[in-house]
């Protein structure tokens, strides 16, 4: 399950990049956020030895991204 997740978070962070080229930037955010679940899903399924610290600061980067990719489709003209 852990693989298949990696790859979906993979998938969504690569289409978020593709759309923030079309002139989207706010979903840089987006994959910004899905880059950093990609990591820690990495980091589980390879045993990294990874502190709690940086583990909440990276949680918290990945919360702002996503809140910053909301904020931008929410001022989106339809």
């Amino acid at each position: 399950m852990l693989i298949a997740a990696i790859v979906v978070e993979c998938a969504v962070a690569i289409i978020a990049i593709l759309g923030a080229l079309k002139g989207r930037p706010h979903l840089y955010g987006f994959a910004l956020t899905f880059a950093i679940y990609v990591l820690y899903d990495l980091g589980r399924l390879l045993h990294w030895n990874v502190g709690e610290g940086i583990l909440s600061v990276l949680f918290l980067v990945a919360s702002l991204s996503a809140l910053y990719a909301v904020g931008g489709l929410y001022r989106e003209k339809a």
